[in-house]
């Protein structure tokens, strides 16, 4: 028996339109870093997307599934764009502008960018490249740069104003297949080559009702959303389509994303929502309590990409911000839990705090299984770890373009029956809520157990004096393998390693055998492309011998 339902495409055009009719007065803020921010209504985005459109495709001659790269900060030219691109047909390609210059020349090449969208700020950054790219013919410059950088560069340059202007303001968007490409991100290649993702219209407009679900962000047109979360990952967490679907005004931050500009734009703009990963949020908390300033309309915190540290989400319940834990990668689009405690826990209670620092709980649409070191299926007990999969409409089952051309699927990153192969240890309790203890790389095997050294991590970073704390495993000729402890003080403080050990186990509640004997004293931790901590750098230079090791 067929249902008697319409069949209407699941599209990025429809995402578009609605936003752009039933929330049209909606606003995308852009912060200019001087004077009144840039203020433009989702009305008016959708007319310079329809503009962008007809020119890529009557300037650019910009055809079918094209790729068209962004290297664009978080504003709205790069939103228009968001929107324009899967929607005329052609594919969005973010990239991400954090990268090694050699790893971003390789992905764009892997791509075949047609046509490159840059923030004139951002010249100095792809001039040096455009004589590796030989795919690219077309370079668009948003806002003031040095044009003369592109001198020569092989590729037409035209300006993004001069191109948008006397273009229509509408556009006969297409039918399309709501399983057609849509947009794409690379995964940022910590090991081996970047491993392209490319979503669909379906998976980003399914995963976007996911977004604006109430055990999710829970957004409504009441608010404002800082987007501090780059475009480039993970598509913004999926935060400018679902925008659109629910009305939300979008405050961009572009290029000023140090801790002093994001305070001030709070206090001015005063947005109600954020989303960022925890070292940004480490860096606004020192700002906002060596000059204090008014951020009370913040209510909600979105904190990805890796573990939130407790006490960071403490400190942030003292502001009035309560931090609400997410979990995701670029393979899951990224949505793949949310921590909001189930309603029979008692508010402001320890039992709802540790519901909290959970990754959260699976939404419907994803489904999730832990494996164990022997392929063995493990319970939802809350205590069996093992490695998590997953699989679902938002989710990845290959990755783009292998050698041969067709999709990839290494058997590190996908099971013989399809599962994602996410690389997180953990646990899941009986009601859904996933508790990650490492990534499978991470994890310290010291005398055949497990030591994790995110646990050992949110201990260290409870203390008062310790700004940031990563652990990495390291060789040990008796245990096989023992942490090392690497920590940033904060400034002034004299806080040793002893004392430090004894916080552990004292208020940490860490057991004495998983406490590390080996620390040293670092300026930064050194961090990815996403702002996760970059372990691998770590275990390099302690190898090298660059690290002043204390062991106790």
């Amino acid at each position: 028996m067929q249902s008697t339902m319409q069949d209407v495409e699941l599209t990025v055009s429809r995402i578009l339109a609605h936003g752009t009719t039933v929330h049209g007065r909606s606003e995308v803020i852009t912060w200019t870093g001087e004077g009144a921010p840039e203020r433009r209504t989702f009305a008016e985005v959708g007319r310079r997307a329809a503009q962008l459109a007809h020119a890529l495709r009557d300037d650019l001659g910009v055809r079918g599934d094209d790729r068209v790269a962004t290297l664009m900060w978080n504003n709205s030219a790069h939103v228009e764009a968001y929107f324009a691109i899967p929607s005329m047909g052609a594919v969005l390609h973010t990239l991400n502008l954090r990268l090694p210059a050699e790893q971003l020349a390789w992905i764009v090449n892997h791509a075949a960018d047609k046509v490159v969208l840059v923030n004139g700020t951002l010249l100095p950054l792809l001039a040096p490249l455009l004589p590796q790219l030989p795919t690219v013919e077309h370079i668009v410059v948003s806002g003031p740069g040095d044009l003369s950088l592109l001198d020569g560069a092989g590729a037409q340059v035209h300006e993004y104003e001069a191109l948008l202007a006397g273009k229509p303001e509408s556009y006969d968007w297409p039918r399309l297949d709501e399983r057609q490409a849509a947009a794409m991100c690379y995964t940022s290649g910590t090991t081996g080559d970047p491993k392209g993702v490319v979503y669909s219209h379906r998976s980003i407009y399914l995963h976007s009702m996911q977004v604006n679900m109430s055990q999710s962000m829970a957004l409504t047109d009441s608010d404002t959303s800082l987007v501090v979360v780059p475009q480039f990952h993970v598509n913004a967490w999926g935060i400018p389509h679902a925008t659109f679907m629910t009305g939300v005004n979008m405050l961009m931050p572009d290029r000023f994303l140090q801790p002093a500009p994001l305070a001030e734009m709070i206090e001015t703009v005063r947005p109600t929502h954020a989303a960022a990963v925890p070292t940004i949020w480490q860096g606004l908390l020192a700002e906002l309590k060596a000059r204090p300033r008014d951020v009370s309309t913040l209510t909600q915190v979105t904190i990805g990409g890796a573990a939130c540290p407790p006490a960071l989400m403490k400190s942030f319940d003292e502001f009035g911000m309560r931090v609400v834990h997410a979990w995701g990668m670029t393979e899951t689009s990224p949505l793949g839990t949310v921590a909001r405690p189930p309603a029979h826990v008692a508010p402001g209670s320890e039992e709802e705090f540790a519901y909290r620092t959970t990754q959260g709980r699976f939404p419907a649409g994803v489904e999730a299984r832990l494996t164990g070191p022997n392929g063995e299926r493990l319970p939802w007990d809350g205590e069996s770890a093992g490695e998590l999969e997953v699989r679902g409409p938002w989710i990845a089952g290959a990755y783009y373009n292998g050698p041969d051309g067709a999709p990839l699927r290494p058997d590190d990153k996908f099971s013989e029956d399809g599962w994602l192969k996410t690389g997180d240890v953990g646990v899941i309790d009986p009601d859904g809520f996933l508790t990650l203890t490492d990534r499978a790389k991470d994890v310290i095997k010291s005398g055949g157990e497990w030591i994790s050294s995110v646990e050992l991590e949110n201990a260290l970073m409870g203390h008062p004096q310790v700004a940031e704390a990563a652990v990495v495993a390291v060789p040990d000729d008796k245990w096989g393998e023992r942490p090392l402890a690497a920590v940033v003080l904060e400034e002034g403080a004299e806080t040793g390693f002893d004392e430090l050990r004894e916080f552990l186990g004292a208020e940490g509640g860490i057991a004495k055998w998983q406490l590390p004997e080996r620390w040293t004293r670092v300026a930064a931790v050194p961090k990815t492309s996403v702002g996760k901590f970059d372990k691998k750098v770590i275990r390099r230079q302690y190898a090298e011998g660059e690290l002043d090791v204390t062991t106790i």
